[in-house]
């Protein structure tokens, strides 16, 4: 988002609201809006906050072009006083957010906003969009990462992302999500990552034949030979040609490191075992077996558990799409707005539907850890104002089924604050870390949570309370909403 214009990255009513509460004048109302989402993506128990930097990237750049004004201008739908107020606009609020690669939950503030109103309503747009898309795939690559047992996964679906920013950026959330790499050669310029990749059909098709394809891509990349044998017939012609290239770089007295071979169809799980006899009889048993093919989390459990011989797995379009989830369903709601002595009052959002009734207030969350495994035992959303002392005992409760509980004791457990300063006042104060040191960070987090939050089906799921003081505030706003 460096250096990009994105001020009408906007849904235009966010505009007409803006100018709404210009006309009114309580555009300077100190207003907080939480970002958050409702439902874990994929049926996952958990899911990765992901797309920060690109959120501070856009408010850091946030300001009206000559160009957009008069684009604006033409529409006929704004005052000029209102213009006028656009040509010097710049974010002058609060940002909090959780650091990208942490483990969330439903209900959580992945951000909190505090701003005037006229600037908390600009960005709504922008910030769910960037938030939801990488948070989703950061998702759906943990998933699949999971799935694949310690084998890396190689992301590479940019030619079936929907579009440029959405194949480059997605593939960063992919790495955050525990990718080994990806195909992207933008990303990995853009963000320090690793770029991988073999040879397509079409190489082996330009040659003769397929032990000539072979033996030239041998001889160009002899540090990393992977080779795609199932152009043809993938037992009958590719890996024998493929063992027989191998041989010859062993005669020439080539040491054969990052070398084998690619399935890219067929029952892989057949034609991985049958390959692997095939390499080790010729002396070959540490060569590397990639497999590709519309792969997904679900398709490479499955391999698993048919004991396939895959060692690398290339995940494309599944991953990059989260085709069987393709939105993360993030939320920007307000709750709490200045009143005329400058307190901040609380606002609720009330729906027939319980799950869309907002919690109200400013919020943090807190992590509460089981001190002698490190795991997470639940979150706890609260008041901004408020404390745990770990001297005293802590009680949880499970705010979707309150008879769900469970009491820790002092010494048992630590807390951690989630939500960190990222603005002030309109001024940056919080620096991104690399893209591969947020992976590392994600490993640690994904470490955190118990096996039975991190299987691909019926995941438990971690327990998300509200606090006393919360709860108390939530009814009573509900009671007194009820009584309108």
């Amino acid at each position: 988002m460096e250096g990009r214009d994105l001020a009408l990255l906007t849904d235009l009513y966010e505009l007409t609201m803006m100018q709404g509460y210009f006309e009114t004048g309580s555009y300077k109302k100190q207003v907080v809006f939480d970002l958050f989402y409702r439902k874990n993506p994929s049926g996952n128990g958990y899911a990765i906050a992901a797309g920060l930097q690109q959120a501070i990237e856009y408010i850091r750049n946030l300001r009206f072009t000559e160009d957009d004004i008069t684009y604006l201008e033409g529409l006929g739908l704004f005052s000029a006083d209102f213009i006028d107020y656009l040509r010097d606009f710049r974010f002058t609020g609060e940002i909090y957010a959780i650091p990208e690669g942490t483990v969330v939950f439903p209900h959580e503030p992945l951000m909190r906003v505090k701003a005037p109103i006229v600037e908390a309503q600009l960005v709504e747009t922008a910030l769910l969009n960037i938030i939801n898309h990488q948070s989703l795939i950061a998702t759906k690559a943990a998933r699949v990462v999971w799935s694949a047992q310690g084998d890396p996964v190689m992301e590479f679906g940019l030619r079936r992302a929907q579009g440029p920013d959405a194949g480059t950026l997605g593939a960063r959330a992919a790495v955050i999500g525990g990718c080994c790499g990806t195909s992207n050669v933008l990303t990995g310029k853009q963000f320090g990552v690793p770029v991988k990749g073999t040879h397509a059909h079409s190489w082996v098709m330009s040659f003769p034949d397929e032990l000539t394809a072979f033996r030239e891509y041998a001889r160009l990349f002899p540090d990393a030979c992977l080779l795609l044998v199932d152009t043809y017939n993938t037992l009958e012609s590719g890996v024998p040609n493929a063992i027989k290239v191998f041989k010859e770089m062993q005669a020439k007295g080539i040491e054969l490191k990052n070398y084998g071979i690619r399935l890219d169809s067929g029952d892989l799980a057949y034609l991985s075992k049958k390959a692997k006899a095939m390499l080790e009889e010729a002396g070959f048993a540490d060569a590397v077996i990639s497999a590709s093919s519309d792969l997904d989390e679900n398709l490479i459990a499955s391999l698993k558990l048919q004991g396939a011989k895959i060692s690398l797995w290339g995940v494309g379009t599944k991953l990059i799409t989260s085709d069987d989830c393709p939105a993360f369903g993030g939320v920007y709601k307000l709750a709490a707005e200045e009143d005329e002595n400058g307190k901040f009052i609380p606002k609720i959002k009330l729906s027939n539907n319980p799950e869309k009734v907002t919690n109200p207030g400013i919020k943090k969350v807190f992590r509460i850890y089981e001190k002698s495994t490190g795991k997470i035992k639940a979150d706890l959303i609260a008041l901004d104002d408020e404390t745990i002392d770990e001297t005293k005992p802590l009680a949880i409760y499970d705010s979707n089924a309150k008879w769900k509980n469970m009491r820790l004791e002092p010494g048992t457990y630590r807390v951690r604050e989630l939500l960190v300063p990222v603005f002030i006042d309109g001024k940056q104060v919080y620096e991104s870390p690399a893209t591969m040191d947020i992976q590392a960070y994600c490993n640690q987090e994904k470490a955190s949570l118990w096996d039975e939050h991190l299987r691909l089906n019926n995941p438990h799921i971690v327990p998300v309370d509200l606090s006393d003081k919360l709860t108390q505030l939530k009814t009573k706003l509900i009671d007194n909403m009820s009584k309108r």
